[in-house]
């Protein structure tokens, strides 16, 4: 990953960003990106491995799986946070936008030509709108994900023991799930972020409209 660039980008988001945007940046980068990278993943790592049911049919312990996990939290959470950040990324191209127009329209007109966006970065027009729906569509992307999680992990929690009964077990099975305590704690912690960051993108909102 080429770090530099990321910076770059990071620093442009934060540029064109209000308070709020500032700190749901803050928020994003840290505690959801650096937790996911650095700690959730290893978490997950062995989840397939260590899912133990005690019977030794074959392709029953798939099935197990497969049906009490779906989809792995780890792919939830990463399709989550590229759709949560996309938005900020095209308010910085909305941005370079404007600045190419205005450099070429500098460049065509020489000195005698009309500025357009004296300042390209300030939130109007075009831009005020990209930015609103930006905010709109994170909050959204955040809520659907915390519907879509506590529809496949009810209360967002995992149970220590599952029954099974699903073929070709051969009858009601007990499976048994890797490390769920340490996975219940980092899952209640990617909750709670999501909905600061849904409450944060709202009131940002609210104060982009009231300011206009």
């Amino acid at each position: 990953m080429n770090w530099g660039a990321f910076e770059g980008l990071l620093s442009g988001v934060n540029k064109y960003s209000t308070a709020f945007g500032r700190i749901w940046l803050s928020l994003v980068f840290i505690f959801r990106l650096l937790v996911y990278v650095v700690a959730a993943e290893r978490v997950w790592s062995d989840d397939h491995k260590d899912f133990d049911c005690n019977t030794r049919q074959p392709g029953c312990t798939n099935v197990c799986y497969d049906h009490f996990f779906p989809v792995s939290h780890i792919r939830l959470w990463a399709l989550q946070l590229i759709l949560v950040t996309c938005p900020s990324l095209l308010v910085v191209m909305h941005v370079a936008y404007r600045e190419a127009k205005e450099q070429r329209l500098r460049e065509t007109n020489g000195d005698n030509y009309r500025c357009i966006y004296p300042n390209p970065g300030k939130k109007r027009g075009g831009l005020w709108w990209t930015y609103l729906l930006s905010l709109i569509f994170k909050a959204g992307v955040d809520v659907v994900f915390l519907y879509i999680f506590y529809r496949f992990y009810r209360n967002y929690t995992l149970p220590r023991v599952v029954k099974c009964e699903l073929p070709p077990c051969p009858n009601v099975v007990d499976c048994f799930i890797s490390r769920p305590t340490e996975k219940n704690i980092f899952t209640l912690f990617m909750v709670v972020t999501a909905c600061i960051c849904v409450v944060l993108s709202l009131v940002e909102a609210v104060y982009l409209i009231g300011k206009r």
